[in-house]
């Protein structure tokens, strides 16, 4: 019988549908035991983790009979695909099945950051009543610059697009012709960041993608714009977004993920004393309902291929 593994958390329905045709061993607290983990491996047929595992090196090394990977989520840095690919190991990602989780983080954020109100509870309950303080921005008539256009970034255009904004996107891999130009105008990076007043990314971590949002973009962002990454840490220059949110260059910024992810608290000492920042752990795409979808996309994929391979 075929054996699976799950190393990070996974909904307990699908779950148990694993359970029932496949041996298989749930430990959603093993990514935190890597020396387990590496041995854990051995004789395994399916790995299914979401972005903590590391599935590369010694564990891909020690996994001689892996058929395949699930990715409880779309990112794949955590992934050594082109290992994969050389050893015949086929690797599934959850394609859209957090899109819409995601877009929401998104909208939430960038309605956070402009309206202000949500820095005010600790004053209200002081006895202090901070109304100009808390005086914000509405994002009717501002514009929404998409840095991607992939599946995720078009549903945020539609909501975006339901509260007035403009949307405008850079996506060099989208061709000019495709429909999803009909959300956004297509413009360049530089122009993206100079007439946004939100600037959210929707892009994989790569080498061209590493800092892609550093010192010189957010000089050239506009005074009071604000950045929400809930695509990759490894996207923004951290040390450059403290500075410019320091000096007031930019208007705010809301950070999903992390360079280095859990945040350590010194690696957090860059942010101290922000009030202009909403730091969450790289949950943008988790919800109830998208850890069902993803789940079960998942656990279809995977009973698929063995199914086929069998």
């Amino acid at each position: 019988m075929p054996s699976i593994l799950i190393t990070e958390f996974m909904d307990d329905a699908a779950v148990a549908r694993l359970k029932a045709k496949y041996e298989t061993r749930y430990d959603p607290g093993l990514v935190d035991r890597p020396d387990e983990l590496a041995d854990a491996v051995k004789d395994l047929d399916v790995l299914i983790v979401r972005n903590r595992t590391q599935v590369r090196g010694a564990v891909l090394d020690g996994a001689a009979k892996l058929k395949c990977v699930g990715r409880l989520g779309v990112g794949l840095d955590n992934i050594d695909v082109e290992a994969c690919k050389a050893r015949k190991v086929a690797v599934y990602p959850a394609t859209g099945a957090n899109d819409l989780s995601v877009a929401e983080y998104v909208m939430t954020a960038a309605l956070m950051l402009h309206r202000r109100a949500w820095l005010s509870t600790a004053s209200v309950l002081a006895g202090e009543w901070p109304r100009q303080k808390a005086v914000g921005n509405e994002i009717a008539g501002k514009t929404m610059g998409l840095v991607g256009l992939g599946s995720i970034a078009r549903e945020v255009a539609w909501r975006a697009q339901a509260y007035g904004m403009q949307i405008v996107a850079f996506d060099p891999y989208l061709e000019a012709a495709h429909p999803a130009w009909q959300l956004a105008r297509n413009v360049s990076l530089e122009g993206l960041l100079e007439t946004a007043d939100v600037v959210s990314l929707h892009v994989p971590l790569t080498e061209s993608t590493r800092h892609m949002i550093g010192g010189r973009q957010f000089k050239t962002m506009r005074k009071g714009a604000v950045l929400i990454n809930a695509a990759r840490g490894g996207v923004v220059d951290e040390e450059a977004l403290a500075e410019a949110l320091r000096s007031g260059a930019i208007g705010g910024a809301a950070l999903d993920v992390f360079e280095t992810e859990p945040l350590t608290a010194e690696a957090g000492k860059k942010f101290a004393g922000l009030a202009n920042l909403v730091l969450t752990p790289h949950i943008a795409g988790v919800t109830e309902e998208s850890n069902v979808r993803v789940s079960n996309l998942i656990a279809d994929l995977v009973i698929a291929h063995l199914e086929k391979s069998s």
